[in-house]
């Protein structure tokens, strides 16, 4: 057992190790943590970029890796807290972008303004609890290489973007996106795919029974 299973299998050990990494109710490590543990615990690629007014709430109990000519852009804030996070090499996280982990995120990869990618859920369902209180849960975000999230998308826990797809901006993705698609919406729908056949993007159309109309095909229909 490592020494860090050990810090999180004792409760004691444990709120002494946040106390001493993070203030209270607070997600930013403390100053101590920036300097003088991050940039030697985290891994940061070759021509990495990360830009003087992004925020890096990163700490040491999960691993933050950065690929080789990635940029972090200003005001954006990445947080490994509750679950890794994993950028790829030659990928763009874009102004005021938010990524919370578990998330990994491949190469190629860009992701524009206003974005959330967000592997971490609240519990809820204790009313007689205040929600920031409860228990969270994490399920792992994953972005396969050469995949361009647009501005204002959010990507919910869980979720999987296959190889090359599309998020249109201001989408809400909730369920898997297959590899060589386009998405849209709130929820996202399934707008266009590759056909490798005719080497051209298709439109993809499901017929609405009660309408009569065709529409765009929910994700995983």
């Amino acid at each position: 057992m490592s020494y860090i299973q050990k810090i999180k299998g004792d409760p004691r050990l444990k709120a002494l190790a946040l106390y001493l990494l993070m203030p209270k109710n607070q997600a930013r490590p403390r100053w101590w943590v920036q300097q003088f543990m991050n940039p030697f615990y985290h891994k940061k690629g070759a021509n990495a970029v990360f830009r003087g007014k992004s925020r890096l709430d990163v700490l040491p109990f999960n691993s933050f890796k950065v690929g080789s000519g990635s940029v972090i852009e200003d005001y954006a804030v990445v947080n490994n807290g509750m679950g890794h996070v994993h950028i790829g090499d030659d990928t763009f996280v874009g102004l005021f972008d938010v990524v919370i982990g578990p998330v990994t995120i491949g190469n190629h990869v860009i992701i524009a303004q206003h974005v959330v990618i967000s592997g971490l859920n609240h519990g809820y369902e204790n009313v007689h609890m205040p929600i920031k209180d409860q228990p969270c849960t994490t399920a792992e975000i994953v972005i396969e290489d050469d995949c361009w999230i647009g501005a204002n998308a959010v990507i919910t826990a869980g979720v999987r973007i296959g190889k090359h797809s599309v998020v249109a901006a201001g989408s809400v993705v909730t369920k898997d996106v297959p590899p060589f698609s386009i998405v849209g919406g709130n929820p996202a729908r399934l707008l266009k795919e590759y056909n490798p056949a005719l080497a051209v993007w298709e439109k993809v159309q499901k017929i609405d029974k009660n309408q009569g109309i065709l529409k765009g095909k929910e994700i995983g229909v």
